[in-house]
């Protein structure tokens, strides 16, 4: 269902103070970004000048606002939505689902995976379902969540040779995209992470290895151990709001072992 059939309760300038103050920017600064008045702003955001069309989109890429909540601030402001939110299985994206499939096909032997912005599994490549061995199957049902499929006692986490790092890691990262976001079901997700059980500390700030560059997934396996780096990939310049959220995860292997031992996998 479309996030905007819900009616719109708050006025546009009390949504476009939440989000300027969201990215903690001052009037002064956000006004100069958008090359307009501090008045005008402050009038704006207290109610007393209703933005046109044009300025509610201008703030809205100034502020880095998601596509999909421009379309809220829009609706706010009396104003038709700008971006659609095509469905991902409609006959329209089966360009963009071939080019998907292209990706993740191409990065095999590494696992590769596509979520939204909640981090739904919405496709993988034959990389994947080696590493998800042991995952409890209620877990890896349609509309599984990759992040609860890392750091659920009975997903895997067990297998995480070094899951207090790994788990530090991905709740600093869903952290910071509840705030960018604003969106409250990232911030339940986190909660519900954060309350899952974990023996393994995390490091303290800057505690990795001298060889460590980025943040490794060691992951056990019965034929060695996976140490994978995460790379994340967007599409530019999306005009859609279902293509802006969107994205492409690859692990790669961190060490010679597991670039031999990926290949063996599938």
């Amino acid at each position: 269902m479309n996030d905007l059939s819900t009616t719109v309760r708050h006025p546009v300038g009390a949504l476009l103070k939440e989000w300027r103050r969201r990215r903690r920017i001052s009037q002064l600064d956000l006004s100069i970004e958008a090359d307009i008045s501090t008045r005008h702003l402050s009038y704006m955001e207290t109610g007393r000048s209703l933005p046109s069309r044009e300025m509610v989109l201008r703030l809205g890429e100034t502020l880095d606002v998601p596509l999909r909540e421009r379309n809220r601030l829009l609706l706010a402001a009396g104003y038709a939505p700008a971006y659609t939110e095509t469905p991902l299985e409609g006959p329209s994206m089966e360009p963009l689902r071939g080019a998907v499939l292209e990706i993740l096909t191409a990065h095999e032997p590494f696992p590769a995976l596509v979520v939204d912005r909640r981090w739904t599994l919405l496709e993988a490549n034959a990389g994947v379902a080696p590493l998800m061995a042991g995952v409890a199957e209620d877990l890896l049902a349609p509309q599984a969540n990759v992040l609860r499929l890392a750091l659920h006692p009975r997903g895997l986490a067990p297998r995480i040779a070094n899951l207090g790092q790994w788990r530090a890691h991905l709740l600093d990262r869903l952290h910071r995209e509840a705030q960018w976001s604003g969106d409250p079901e990232l911030a339940a997700l986190e909660r519900e992470l954060r309350a899952y059980p974990c023996d393994d500390p995390a490091p303290a700030p800057g505690a990795t290895g001298p060889a460590e560059l980025a943040v490794p997934l060691r992951l056990r396996h019965e034929l060695g151990e996976l140490s994978l780096l995460s790379t994340v990939a967007t599409f530019g310049t999306p005009v859609d709001i279902t293509v802006s959220e969107l994205r492409i995860e690859t692990f790669l292997p961190a060490d010679p072992a597991t670039a031999r031992l990926l290949p063996t996998l599938l």
